[in-house]
C-alpha cells in the first residue's frame, strides 16, 4: 500500500509542478505535512544533497523520500510517479502541437504558465531561504535579531562575493564552490 501512496503523491507532484525541481518544494512542504514521512527541516538537507548531485533536483528528492519510506523499491516508485506525468503529458502534446501550433489559445495558456512557474520558484526560493537563514519562529521584530542564523548569512553572504564580484573566483566551477561549502558546513557545524 505504501508503494501506491507513494507513487499517487508524487503523481501529483509530478503533474502539477510545472516549473521544474523547484518548483515541486511547495508540494514537498504539503506532503510533509500531510503524510509525515519526512520534516520539513529534511526537505533543507534534501534540496541540498539534491543540487550537489548529479539529476533533476525533483527526481533526486522523489528518489530520497522513496528510499527513506519503502526502501529501493520505493525509490523506484517515486521516482516513476513523478516522471510518469511529464512522459504522458510531452506525449500528448507532441501529437496536438503540432496542428495546434499557430493557435492563440494554445500560445496564451503557454505564455500564462510562465509567471506561474515563476511564483512557484520563487515561493520555494522564499521558503528555503527562511527555512536557511531563521532558526525559529519570530514572534516580533526585536526576535528578529536572535531568530537569524548568522553563520548561514555569512557563508551565503562569501559566497555571493566570490561567484559574482571577486575576479578570479568567479571563474570557478560551481562543485569547487558546494564544495567549500560543504566543509565549512562540516568544520563549523552548521
Amino acid at each position: 500500500m505504501i508503494y501506491l501512496q507513494l507513487f499517487f503523491e508524487f503523481f501529483k507532484t509530478g503533474l502539477f509542478a510545472v516549473g521544474g525541481g523547484m518548483a515541486t518544494l511547495p508540494f514537498l512542504y504539503d506532503m510533509a505535512e500531510r503524510t509525515g514521512w519526512f520534516t520539513a527541516a529534511q526537505i533543507a538537507d534534501m534540496l541540498a544533497v539534491s543540487e550537489s548531485t548529479p539529476g533533476p533536483i525533483g527526481v533526486n528528492m522523489a528518489t530520497y523520500v522513496g528510499f527513506v519510506t519503502g526502501g529501493v523499491p520505493g525509490a523506484v516508485v517515486a521516482s516513476l510517479g513523478l516522471v510518469v506525468p511529464s512522459l504522458i503529458v510531452i506525449m500528448i502534446v507532441a501529437a496536438v502541437l503540432k496542428s495546434f501550433r499557430d493557435n492563440k489559445y494554445v500560445n496564451a495558456a503557454f505564455y500564462g504558465l510562465r509567471p506561474a512557474s515563476t511564483a512557484m520558484v520563487a515561493s520555494a526560493g522564499i521558503t528555503v531561504a527562511l527555512s536557511t537563514f531563521v532558526t525559529g519562529s519570530v514572534a516580533a521584530l526585536g526576535d528578529l535579531v536572535t531568530a537569524i542564523d548568522w553563520k548561514g548569512v555569512a557563508l551565503a553572504a562569501v559566497l555571493l562575493v566570490l561567484t559574482r564580484w571577486v575576479k578570479w573566483t568567479k571563474k570557478l566551477h560551481p562543485i569547487v564552490f558546494i564544495a567549500l561549502s560543504a566543509a565549512v558546513g562540516v568544520l563549523l557545524k552548521f
